[in-house]
């Protein structure tokens, strides 16, 4: 009998936690908004691919400017919607700091982006992307989804290879495509997952 009230007792244990890790987990990112994200990135791909953009280094970096821009817009406009709607989101005004943990690492990006332009070094662009943008998701470690941490690893293996690999053009749209598809669309399943299984609408 004293066997069965521990089992029981720890079963509660275990329920608490689990109950604690969700209501810990930050919700305010959207996973649809993530993954239509990953099908601009890899539609940009396709376009700067193709004969309607110039094959030159600054109609590639604009293009690539344009993309960042429209997936802040996306990814922002559905955290700011869905602080705006959710009644829980606005009781605490600490509940949009989750969101503040990868500017650290999206600021250096940006820093050592406008560094290798300066010096001309464009073909290690794409894999400074793939690099940063993987050390911005290890900011959320303890706020988001554990999967996100190894969607983050991804990114930063991805981006290793490429700069390892040092020959391809920066001109070729597929490294960031395929890499920044991938990456986007596992990271939106995991969200939608994690807010739908804590009733926090379609994700």
């Amino acid at each position: 009998m004293i066997a069965t009230h521990v089992y029981d007792a720890l079963s509660q244990v275990r329920r608490l936690q689990a109950l604690i890790l969700a209501r810990k987990n930050f919700q305010g990112y959207s996973g649809v908004a993530r993954m239509a994200s990953g099908t601009v990135v890899v539609g940009a791909a396709m376009v700067l691919n193709s004969d309607l953009v110039p094959r030159s280094v600054m109609a590639h970096l604009g293009g690539w400017a344009f993309v960042m821009g429209l997936a802040m817009v996306i990814n922002y406009g559905a955290l700011a919607y869905w602080y705006f709607t959710d009644p829980e989101a606005k009781t605490s005004p600490m509940s949009l700091f989750p969101a503040i943990d990868a500017v650290p690492a999206l600021a250096a990006g940006g820093i050592l982006s406008a560094a290798l332009v300066m010096w001309g070094h464009f073909n290690l662009l794409q894999g400074v992307w793939m690099l940063l943008f993987g050390v911005a998701h290890t900011g959320y470690r303890l706020s988001l989804p554990r999967a996100n941490y190894f969607v983050g690893m991804f990114y930063m293996v991805c981006g290793t290879a490429y700069l390892a690999y040092g020959e391809e053009p920066f001109t070729n749209p597929w490294p960031m495509g395929i890499v920044f598809f991938a990456g986007e669309w596992l990271g939106g399943w995991i969200f939608w997952r994690s807010r739908a299984e804590n009733g926090n609408g379609s994700g």
